[in-house]
């Protein structure tokens, strides 16, 4: 008779999110999950061949959180207050995650996203500046709109915003021409 599954792949995933936003890159290690979902280490490997796998199966679970964040707010018909709730949502995302944030938008060694879900992530984004901007221009005020929103994000997350002032307010007022600046047309 086999022995009971004790974990899933889905569980391991989901104990190596929490543990990297609880103790970074450092923090996810395979007898660390493995304590996290009751198993003993060894038995983690049935399911995950290495801590570099679970890695990426983070980074992957990762970005879906965030796809499903931002599809959340295609139900906005204006595209200008669709792409706003976008934006809202990728920093609260990022507020909420933000080692995941970093893990699927900076730099680093760790794996990166499958381009098949970078595209299924932008494809909200895609929308709702195509709206505004026409098939011409999408790509890149969608890449606009991407590097102010992560910039922002990255500076208000790393405690850069020192000089005093409602970051929120600097937030708002900030999207608010961001977004406006799409529908002026300039060649």
């Amino acid at each position: 008779m086999p022995t009971p599954e004790k974990t899933s792949r889905t569980a391991i995933v989901a104990a190596g999110r929490e543990l990297i936003e609880h103790g970074g890159l450092d923090g996810l290690t395979m007898q660390a999950v493995a304590q996290r979902v009751g198993v003993r280490a060894p038995s983690l490997y049935k399911r995950v061949r290495d801590r570099r796998e679970l890695l990426a199966l983070v980074v992957a679970a990762t970005i879906e959180d965030l796809t499903d964040r931002l599809a959340a707010t295609s139900d906005q018909p204006d595209p200008t207050r669709r792409l706003m709730a976008q934006a809202d949502a990728l920093r609260r995302f990022a507020h909420d995650h933000p080692v995941g944030f970093g893990l699927v938008f900076a730099s680093h060694s760790t794996p990166r996203p499958e381009p098949v879900a970078v595209a299924r992530s932008a494809a909200p984004l895609l929308d709702a500046v195509t709206a505004l901007t026409g098939p011409d221009h999408a790509l890149a005020g969608a890449r606009l709109v991407t590097a102010w929103a992560n910039g922002f994000i990255t500076m208000e997350l790393g405690g850069m915003f020192g000089l005093g002032g409602d970051v929120d307010h600097a937030w708002r007022w900030g999207l608010k021409r961001i977004v406006a600046s799409l529908t002026v047309v300039d060649e």
